[in-house]
């Protein structure tokens, strides 16, 4: 059962989010917080799998909250929440430890589908939301530079971090053993200095690796 922690300013908004997801016999809401502060409080009172973050909320916005909760030990995966499209919050979002992030309008199987994907701690994102990350984000020339120290193997695995995929799928499509693909993945992640997966899949695609 992957427990899921809601946060939103819009009670209405939660009230929703939690019918959707209460529907799916794997998942649980077992909480809600309408604010930044209150959503640090929650998680450490509640230790969710996931938390389901509105970036824009008074107070303690959901960057703040973001920023803190990365910082516990063995936080969430936090999943930031937009009504918006990509902006300078969701990339801020994104480079702060985010698992990646959903518009509040995405269809309710597709969120149920999409929460269930961050529990396994992969990178939340449709293709098209990826795709204006990266024209948000930093020039590939910069990127490619970037990546120029990697070997061969281990630009592969950025690639397929870049595709969202796990250690047993990284495994699977390039015929390695799962613990020598997490010593690959570790070794890109501490050259390219990217402290998760996410930010160095997001680094994959400005480098323009498929």
């Amino acid at each position: 059962m992957t427990s899921v922690l809601l946060v939103d300013d819009e009670r209405m908004v939660c009230a929703y989010l939690r019918t959707i997801l209460s529907a799916a016999p794997d998942l649980t809401v077992v909480g809600e917080a309408y604010d930044g502060a209150e959503a640090v409080e929650a998680v450490l009172r509640l230790r969710p799998d996931v938390v389901l973050l509105d970036l824009r909320m008074p107070e303690v916005d959901g960057l703040a909250a973001l920023d803190r909760i990365a910082r516990l030990d063995a936080p969430p995966k936090v999943v930031a929440l937009t009504t918006f499209d990509v902006d300078a919050y969701v990339l801020r979002a994104m480079r702060a430890g985010a698992a990646g992030f959903l518009l509040k309008s995405t269809a309710p199987e597709d969120l149920v589908k999409l929460v269930r994907v961050a529990a396994g701690g992969h990178t939340v994102l449709s293709p098209e939301a990826t795709r204006r990350l990266v024209a948000a984000s930093s020039d590939g020339h910069s990127a490619r530079e970037r990546i120029s120290g990697l070997t061969p193997r281990e630009t592969e695995v950025l690639a397929c971090l870049g595709g969202g995929l796990s250690n047993a799928e990284i495994s699977a499509r390039l015929h390695l053993t799962e613990a020598t693909v997490k010593g690959y993945v570790s070794n890109v992640l501490t050259k390219l200095d990217c402290d998760n997966r996410t930010r160095a899949g997001l680094l994959a695609h400005e480098a323009g690796l498929r």
